[in-house]
């Protein structure tokens, strides 16, 4: 029933090792969303200076107005293509690290379960009512868990529609603002 150095030195190194699949995992994404952060600043400062160009090369007010209103779309529509990226590296890192939660769960359940097991055989006579409590309890903890793990991926998915759709009814009202403005204008 109790453990051996070999048993501790296997455990700390698989709690070693799902440590640095955690850290792995979260740098990964710090470094997508560090790159998109820079690729949108880049095109954010490409944007501007060739709007402002564009706007300071009008010849009158009409024409201003004109521009304002085509530059308006492509800006949304380029803030609303990050907002998705963004969200997309997130949903993809919270899958991923909620993946490394699950096997790392798997584990320890799998392990308490052996090591009840193991007290059950060795165990003074009359104490199975203590471990199938034990096990029921487990069992409780684990039927919880993955009922709030359905839920919670629920959520996302919820989620994730309702921010396409808006995403979607953002874009097409800017392109609706845009042309009502180009024929005020005209």
């Amino acid at each position: 029933m109790f453990a051996t150095p070999e048993q501790f030195a296997a455990t700390n190194k698989a709690g070693v090792e799902t440590l640095l699949t955690l850290a792995n995992t979260a740098f990964a994404g710090a470094e997508r969303i560090a790159a998109l952060n820079l690729n949108t600043a880049r095109s954010i400062l490409e944007d501007s200076v060739a709007s402002s160009k564009a706007l300071l090369g009008a010849k009158d007010v009409q024409e201003l107005v004109s521009l304002q209103s085509s530059l308006a779309k492509p800006a949304v529509e380029k803030a609303v293509a990050y907002s998705r990226s963004l969200y997309e590296i997130s949903s993809e890192l919270q899958g991923e690290l909620s993946k490394i939660f699950e096997v790392q769960m798997s584990e320890v359940n799998k392990n308490v379960s052996a090591v009840l097991d193991k007290a059950a055989k060795s165990a003074p006579a009359g104490s199975d009512v203590a471990v199938a409590a034990m096990k029921s309890a487990i069992a409780a903890a684990n039927s919880a868990y993955d009922s709030m793990s359905k839920a919670a991926k629920q959520v996302a998915e919820m989620t994730e529609a309702n921010m396409a759709a808006a995403t979607d009814a953002t874009v097409k009202a800017v392109g609706a603002t845009a042309t009502k403005a180009k024929k005020a204008a005209a």
